[in-house]
């Protein structure tokens, strides 16, 4: 019998043994099971498990909710999707961490901003990993659900919330923010010699204030960020006003504040003294004051400088508990969640050649027994960022034949073209199809701010001024600090005549702080009297970013109701080359009637071909049909992009 059971356990080792050898062979080894857990506000992709799933959607749902009641908000925008990954194992997320001085972050955890979209990762194998990026998710929620501020406002209350400390039924906030979170910070779009937002470099707070010297209030509230990061005193002034103006409930004179500031452009002391009703003087000692009250200095012993401590500073909040934060949970192919994962990393540029070769290896890998739409979403993207437009437009197509209905790939595609023209200083090719492409994307997500203003671009372009100040006003109201949607508004405005309107945002637009917004909004006022006088945008240099194209309408001549292809009153003649295609039709999607797509198939090519209106489309033949499948055709088109274009007649055979 011994040896019965032994040569049993050595035949099930054998077994195991060569299962693990042949995994490794395959270059399949066993992987871990991913979910997606999803709440009301969040969706947490993770190999963690359903508990940590649900955990961390959790955390961000209680995150949310604290910033709401921290500003009386019953409902909070955030109109650039945000994807939570949450990773089981610290070597995973070192894997895609971004690298720091020749080492990935200490923290665990870290906020990936874009102009598409945001990215938080986790490595929750680390306790309260959210913490991590409640500083830069503070940021996030304040610069969509807050008019424009000053840098120390929000650099304070990214401060304060930064300190968040959550239970399953109570929350703590207002501790020395420099001692809440002791990793590195360092953020993802900064180099390794810049200083992180974060406090974690520089003494605590609390030790700062206490030595001194102070700045000036009107010192404080001017300074803007410099080459080197703020000085350590701004840090910590800014992260106790912050603390006074919360728990003081001074958040309502603070708001009259910025608008004296912001909008009457009346000097820093002056609209001190109107908003809170004190002179800056006053409003410092006042503060001082309000500190003094929250900390003292405990005695260390040995000769050591005081331990001070922040125990009166924090304040007590109520969050969302367990039970009230419902999640659903659905299993993700592990093909799948690689190239989501991938889909990150090649947003970092240290990391974005390992990524492509990953998206490669998930396309060509024959496992799935099927091809990834999410990698050839990722790998356009990609090449997108290095301007190989026509490769993008390609791995688009890929994905838009794998799946049709993917509303990021309708963005990308859109995007593609708006880039493409940027790049050229060109108008966009193929805007009918842009049009289209944004459409569906603003049905799926109507609180996607950037697609609302590339609408309005493309609707603008094709002379629809009245459609592009619908979707630019949607825009702004969805993202009001964006400054490219306040000059676009300025843009569609000189495109409508209304001069007066325009003048007044381009005037506030001359002094803004980014460069780019300020000299195209000076170049604008220089070209004024030239538009008026002859309804004639000036030819922009070479050399200067190019401006949306301008068709210039009466008021008055066109309703509100205007399709985006509307005739601009200069009509723009198309000199595209008109095209010979002969495929096999597979489908046609008129969802968006009358406007119809149809994908035909050239060999190894897939094209998109769109009209705006097929009622009209010259067809030889039959006539058009919506339920078509499978057809030989032979259509005559122009080109958008290298998959794309706007169809000319279709002869179906």
């Amino acid at each position: 019998m011994p040896c019965i059971r032994l040569t049993s356990r050595l035949f099930l080792l054998y077994l195991f043994c060569a299962s693990s050898l042949s995994s490794a062979l395959s270059g399949h080894p066993a992987e871990p099971k991913w979910i997606r857990v999803s709440s009301a506000h969040f969706s947490v992709l993770t190999d963690a498990g359903e508990k940590k799933g649900r955990e961390v959607a959790l955390r961000l749902e209680q995150m949310r909710d604290i910033f709401a009641q921290l500003f009386v908000k019953t409902k909070l925008r955030l109109p650039e999707p945000l994807d939570v990954i949450a990773l089981a194992s610290d070597e995973e997320y070192i894997r895609i961490a971004p690298i720091r001085q020749g080492r990935p972050i200490s923290a665990p955890g870290f906020l990936l901003p874009g102009d598409d979209r945001n990215f938080i990762v986790l490595d929750v194998s680390a306790d309260d990993s959210w913490r991590a990026v409640s500083r830069e998710f503070a940021r996030l929620l304040l610069n969509f659900n807050y008019p424009p501020t000053q840098d120390w406002f929000d650099e304070g209350f990214a401060q304060y919330f930064s300190s968040l400390r959550l239970g399953d039924d109570q929350a703590q906030i207002g501790g020395d923010p420099a001692q809440s979170q002791p990793w590195d910070h360092g953020l993802p779009g900064q180099s390794s010699s810049t200083p992180s937002a974060a406090a974690s470099r520089q003494p605590g707070s609390l030790v700062e204030l206490l030595n001194g010297p102070w700045l000036t209030i009107p010192e404080l509230f001017a300074m803007r960020r410099g080459p080197s990061g703020y000085p350590a005193m701004f840090y910590a002034q800014s992260w106790i006003v912050m603390h006074y103006l919360l728990n003081k409930n001074k958040l309502s004179d603070a708001g009259s504040y910025f608008g004296l500031v912001e909008i009457k452009k009346l000097p820093v002391e002056q609209a001190i003294q109107q908003a809170f009703a004190m002179s800056a003087t006053e409003f410092e000692s006042v503060v001082k004051e309000y500190f003094h009250s929250l900390s003292w200095s405990q005695p260390s012993g040995n000769g050591k400088p005081p331990n001070p401590t922040v125990a009166q500073a924090y304040q007590s909040l109520h969050p969302l508990v367990a039970g009230n934060v419902g999640s659903s949970v659905k299993d993700i192919p592990e093909a799948q969640a690689r190239a989501l994962v991938a889909e990150v990393a090649v947003r970092l540029p240290e990391h974005r050649e390992q990524a492509e070769q990953d998206l490669r290896a998930i396309i060509a890998d024959p496992n799935p027994k099927m091809d990834n739409a999410i990698a050839h979403r990722a790998l356009g993207w990609s090449r997108m960022e290095s301007k190989e437009f026509d490769q993008a437009g390609e791995e688009l197509a890929r994905a838009s034949e794998l799946d049709g209905r993917d509303p990021w790939v309708h963005y990308y595609l859109a995007l593609v073209k708006y880039r493409a023209a940027q790049s050229s200083h060109q108008p966009i090719l193929g805007v009918s199809n842009m049009i289209q492409d944004l459409v569906a994307v603003v049905d799926f997500d109507p609180d996607f701010a950037e697609a609302h203003h590339m609408l309005a671009v493309a609707r603008l372009q094709g002379g629809g001024v009245h459609s592009a100040m619908e979707s630019i006003r949607v825009a702004i109201q969805l993202s009001p600090r964006n400054e490219q949607y306040l000059l676009g508004l300025a843009r569609i405005q000189l495109a409508g005549k209304q001069w007066d309107d325009a003048t007044v945002q381009l005037d506030r637009l001359k002094d803004s702080l980014n460069p780019e917004i300020a000299q195209a909004a000076r170049k604008h006022l220089d070209d004024l009297p030239t538009l008026k006088k002859y309804g004639v945008l000036p030819q922009e240099s070479a050399d200067s970013k190019p401006a949306p194209p301008v068709v210039y309408q009466n008021a008055g001549e066109a309703s509100e109701s205007d399709q985006a292809t509307a005739a601009p009153e200069e009509p723009v003649v198309d000199k595209r080359k008109v095209q010979y295609l002969k495929g096999r039709l597979l489908s046609v999607d008129c969802s968006h009637g009358p406007a119809a797509t149809l994908t035909v198939r050239t060999g190894a090519r897939t094209m998109k071909l769109r009209t705006d209106d097929y009622k009209s489309l010259l067809m030889v033949g039959d006539e058009f049909s919506c339920d078509w499948r499978d057809r030989n055709v032979v259509v005559n088109y122009k080109a958008g992009g290298k998959a794309d274009g706007d169809l000319v007649s279709v002869e179906v055979q």
